[in-house]
């Protein structure tokens, strides 16, 4: 079984397209160190190529899964979550309303060029990523920025295997054919690190 490019894709092979998104934390790097609840969740503003609109997301782990949740608002929007007070008839209102309870704001932006491929397996939906060129740039509002940021991890990519419950055989196949091994790794944690400026950048 072959994978199908992404439906949302470009270039040669329509499975191309750069991804870039404002990742959240507090004054004291909560997130970045992983302290108490802010080690479950993170919560980022992500865009895609040139869109005008972008997505709202909290990744939260559980034990054995990780939940997404996403929102779309248009880029003008962004504004908004510099506010002080939640407006609750703007979609985006749940996740403005968890920005201010835990005091997060944006820290860094990070993107990068993603190749995707995905299939339908007896498993259920199966999707194959693998990026490079992720770079970082330090951000403190809410806002895109035209800083292509500076390079991390520029002679390796991330390979990442998604599925549902259990490993998918077209997946079993793929690391034993290259003998692949997994890691834990954190875009976000990479790219702080990468920066080098933040100020929560001390021990834990």
């Amino acid at each position: 079984m072959h994978l199908e490019a992404d439906p949302h894709g470009g270039g040669t092979f329509n499975d191309e397209y750069r991804t870039t998104s404002l990742y959240f934390d507090t004054e004291m790097g909560d997130v970045f160190h992983r302290r108490r609840s802010f080690g479950r969740s993170k919560y980022r503003v992500r865009r895609y190529n040139a869109l005008p609109y972008v997505f709202l997301e909290r990744k939260l782990r559980k034990p054995g899964i990780l939940v997404k949740r996403r929102t779309t608002t248009g880029i003008e929007d962004l504004s908004r979550l510099a506010q002080e007070t939640p407006d609750p008839e703007w979609p985006g209102d749940w996740f403005h309303r968890r920005v201010l309870l835990r005091q997060i704001n944006p820290v860094c932006q990070l993107s990068y060029s993603r190749i995707a491929r995905f299939a339908r397996t007896a498993e259920g939906p199966v999707r194959l990523t693998l990026d490079n060129d992720l770079r970082v740039a330090a951000a403190d509002d809410v806002r895109f920025s035209d800083d292509s940021g500076r390079p991390v991890l520029a002679d390796r990519m991330i390979l990442e295997l998604k599925y549902r419950r259990h490993v998918p055989a077209i997946f079993k196949h793929l690391v034993e054919t290259f003998a692949l091994e997994p890691q834990r790794t954190s875009k976000y944690r990479v790219g702080i690190a990468a920066l080098g400026e933040s100020p929560f950048l001390v021990h834990a």
